[in-house]
């Protein structure tokens, strides 16, 4: 899928991820965030994709949000996403690449980051606004449907935490009575994902390189399987 300038918002996928079935429950993403929601800025007019051999993550929280920005002509553009988010998270064999056009039909260039190829990426604190996603998922001790503004409550009765960190109704696009879901922890597989925006409390990268390159072809330069990133 090529990073292109997406002036509309894809309703009916945004509203398959949001029903309470295998697709939903499926629909987790690599993740992001600050404590505010990656929602909260203006995100730029290119998405990015993200593959990765496996993340384990803790304190899942998810629901429907509108990531709100510019298209690279500088018009209003809204992307209906899903905000992903994990307390932490550790991820193997990360690939990130983000595909910008150059001007006067010179072709695409593409920034290409990979990391955690020896030693784990550790993120505490951090969401995603996933646009699309393919997984294989496995959860432990997961809510599906719960009203996104809910608090979790321990043993006595007692709010612990908020599943939307955002679920005061600043939020854009995000109703604290919309559906959500939640888990104790998420392990991912396989991971290949789209996304608009990430943000992270602490985001540590061992093993960083980053790369550009140029070409015609959107698609050519862009991540590809982590098995083929990491072969």
């Amino acid at each position: 899928m090529e990073s292109q300038v997406r002036g509309g918002t894809r309703w009916k996928r945004f509203a398959l991820v949001m029903v309470p079935s295998v697709a939903a429950t499926a629909a987790i993403g690599v993740g992001l965030a600050q404590g505010a929601l990656a929602a909260s800025f203006s995100v730029s007019g290119v998405d990015f994709k993200v593959t990765a051999q496996k993340l384990d993550g803790q304190n899942l929280l998810q629901y429907g949000s509108v990531a709100t920005g510019k298209s690279l002509d500088g018009k209003d553009q809204t992307n209906a996403v899903v905000v992903s988010g994990f307390s932490h998270a550790d991820i193997d064999k990360m690939c990130q690449s983000v595909v910008q056009p150059m001007p006067f039909g010179l072709g695409y260039v593409t920034m290409k980051l990979k990391a955690g190829g020896q030693q784990q990426i550790q993120a505490d604190n951090i969401y995603l606004d996933v646009s699309d996603l393919s997984t294989d998922a496995q959860f432990t001790n997961i809510d599906i449907g719960v009203a996104a503004g809910e608090g979790k409550k321990d043993k006595d009765g007692n709010v612990v935490t908020k599943i939307q960190p955002g679920a005061d109704g600043k939020t854009p696009g995000a109703s604290p009575y919309g559906f959500a879901q939640r888990a104790d922890r998420a392990e991912l597989s396989n991971v290949e994902q789209r996304a608009w925006a990430t943000t992270a409390g602490s985001f540590k990268l061992p093993g960083l390189k980053l790369s550009l390159a140029v070409d015609k072809d959107p698609k050519k330069n862009e991540c590809g399987t982590w098995q083929q990133e990491w072969k």
